[in-house]
């Protein structure tokens, strides 16, 4: 039986590769974005196959009535894929309570949301798909992105321990961790007000972000090719580097926090009581 895939920020980029990919293989696809006109073209070429719907996922009760919508009209939904989001480059003493709080509520509160409202048919059909859309900045960061990356960094905590949650209902998750990506988040991007106080560190990752779009390595279609691999797989990884520079930024992070651990072990262990 085809799937029901509900994808958020479908018009472009990830979500739109990995709507199409959905739609050559017969499934239906119903793409929310904050601009359903940009899906007219898939709408107009697979009427039965992708709808469009307006949504903005940072409005947590509006995501939570289109996934009544989704249920009510297809009877269920077997993949849902959180991909809408934006971008913020700033040093952390730069970024202001309402950009963090906004940042969050995209990737995080919406989100949540979202696979709230899924979980329950998903657990009665016992089985069913979430696939966050993370970043490399998810597993570790640099300066002037500490605010993105806390919002993915709480996205994957929040989504290891759902795993561990509706495994035994045959639900899967996949937290997927793109590198660059030829994708609209570098000019979807937003700046905090520079201070000129962090030039030598933030300064050099605002420029890499005014300069680097459309010079991505990576392929959105290729990439939604490895991600329905991988939730296919009798044994879906629950973390999904991509790219070349996801994959080694994640190792080497990796590393390094292993050498952190290791050279300190000794005396981190000796916090015991002595008794």
């Amino acid at each position: 039986m085809n799937k029901v895939w509900l994808v958020t920020g479908a018009s472009s980029g990830f979500g739109r590769a990995i709507t199409e990919a959905a739609v050559a293989d017969g499934d239906v696809v119903v793409g929310a974005a904050r601009r359903p006109e940009a899906l007219a073209d898939l709408v107009a070429a697979h009427p039965d196959q992708v709808e469009a719907l307006k949504l903005d996922v940072s409005d947590v009760a509006a995501a939570e009535a289109a996934v009544r919508d989704v249920l009510a009209r297809h009877g269920r939904i077997d993949v849902l894929v959180n991909n809408a989001g934006r971008g913020l480059v700033g040093a952390f003493e730069e970024t202001t309570d309402a950009e963090l709080r906004s940042l969050f509520d995209l990737h995080v509160f919406g989100p949540a949301a979202l696979a709230r409202a899924v979980l329950p048919a998903m657990r009665e059909r016992r089985s069913g798909a979430i696939v966050q859309m993370s970043s490399m900045g998810g597993q570790m960061s640099f300066a002037g992105f500490s605010a993105y990356s806390g919002t993915k960094f709480a996205l994957e905590g929040m989504s290891e321990a759902l795993a561990a949650e509706v495994g035994e209902f045959g639900i899967k998750v996949l937290i997927v961790e793109p590198g660059a990506f030829r994708t609209a988040l570098m000019a979807n991007t937003e700046a905090s007000a520079d201070t000129g106080a962090y030039g030598s560190s933030v300064g050099t990752t605002r420029g890499m972000v005014d300069e680097g779009d459309g010079g991505q390595p990576g392929d959105p279609a290729k990439a939604a090719a490895v991600i329905r691999a991988a939730l296919a797989a009798e044994h879906p990884p629950l973390r999904l580097p991509l790219g070349n520079d996801g994959v080694d930024a994640v190792l080497t992070h990796l590393d390094q926090v292993r050498a952190d651990v290791t050279a300190w072990e000794k005396p981190a262990r000796a916090t015991t009581f002595d008794d």
